[in-house]
């Protein structure tokens, strides 16, 4: 019988054993005309949780997809938690539009969490704040599965979701725009409210809804149909201040009242939301001795690429790091 065979009888077996990743053995064996490439260690990858439900309301199931960092070997690590609520107009959102996106910004240390809310012809305003705060506390509850820290939350949205995002950053201790009673809540927040929350970041966010057509635009904000009309319940906007009043950020505004910091970037070609709705948010914000850093990317439209570059994004980590 010849070598080969006596080998392929009887091959060697190797029982497997726990071992960390330092003491596991480079294997030594090669084939002729392959390549070799030093693996590149001081990366993170991520995993996403998709369609992870949170709460059902108005009939709806609601979702969240998660960004997690995954731990590296022996890594026993709690990363700061984004609330990513996602631009729709209000409408019903596509929760994926930004995932690419926001997995880079993961890759940095934070686990993102991009919130499905109810849109606005299912439940108008303000709904889409109230199912935010809920994904929120969904969020603090497990924060341990994800490898989240409970305790640094930034809340962050684009457009539509920049508004909501703005919101629960001003009405954190107002009971009618929340669905949970601040007593349910398992991990009281800090600052006195029943959610802790350590920023706001709102990427081009509409702030005054009546205004939106003070500026110029690539479509109409004042009927009945607009985003902003369904927002407010299918009115026509400037008919119904009664309505509107609620939608205004700044409305909550006052220098005794603590709020999270806020990082406002915003496009001055903006098509959709005018730059001028970020102006009115800094300048109330400014006014009220609130901390706020405003950024216009000059040349920049309503979102884009423009907002994603890792300039921006340097700028967005250091402003949620030293809070």
């Amino acid at each position: 019988m010849s070598q080969t065979m006596c080998q392929q009888a009887n091959p060697v077996i190797i029982e497997p054993q726990e071992c960390s990743y330092e003491a596991f053995p480079a294997s030594t064996r090669a084939a002729a005309g392959m390549h070799v490439l030093p693996a590149d260690l001081s990366g993170r990858s991520c995993r996403i949780h998709t369609g992870v439900a949170y709460a059902e309301k108005s009939g709806m199931q609601l979702h969240l997809h998660i960004i997690e960092p995954r731990l590296r070997e022996g890594e026993d690590a709690a990363f700061p938690l984004v609330i990513y609520i996602q631009g729709s107009a209000w409408f019903a959102q596509n929760t994926g539009a930004e995932l690419a996106q926001l997995a880079r910004f993961a890759r940095r240390g934070f686990v993102v969490a991009v919130v499905e809310y109810r849109p606005s012809p299912v439940a108008p305003f303000p709904a889409q704040v109230k199912d935010a705060k809920t994904a929120l506390r969904f969020m603090r509850t497990h924060a341990a599965t994800y490898h989240a820290d409970p305790n640094q939350i930034i809340v962050w949205g684009d457009s539509s979701g920049g508004h909501t995002a703005t919101m629960v950053g001003v009405t954190l201790d107002v009971p009618g725009l929340d669905d949970e009673s601040p007593a349910d809540d398992p991990m009281p927040g800090t600052m006195g409210h029943a959610v802790a929350v350590r920023a706001i970041i709102d990427y081009y966010g509409p702030s005054d809804i009546s205004k939106m057509n003070e500026e110029p635009s690539i479509m109409d904000h004042r009927g009945p149909a607009t985003p902003e009309g369904m927002l407010i319940g299918g009115r026509p906007v400037l008919a119904h201040p009664e309505l509107v009043g609620p939608t205004i950020p700044m409305s909550y505004l006052s220098p005794d009242k603590p709020i999270p910091p806020f990082l406002i970037i915003h496009g001055d070609k903006d098509r959709l939301v005018p730059f001028g709705q970020s102006v009115m948010l800094f300048e109330a914000l400014t006014a009220a001795n609130k901390q706020v850093e405003f950024y216009k990317l000059a040349g920049a439209d309503h979102g884009g690429p423009a907002f994603w570059t890792e300039d921006v994004l340097d700028i967005v980590e250091r402003f949620v790091r030293i809070r």
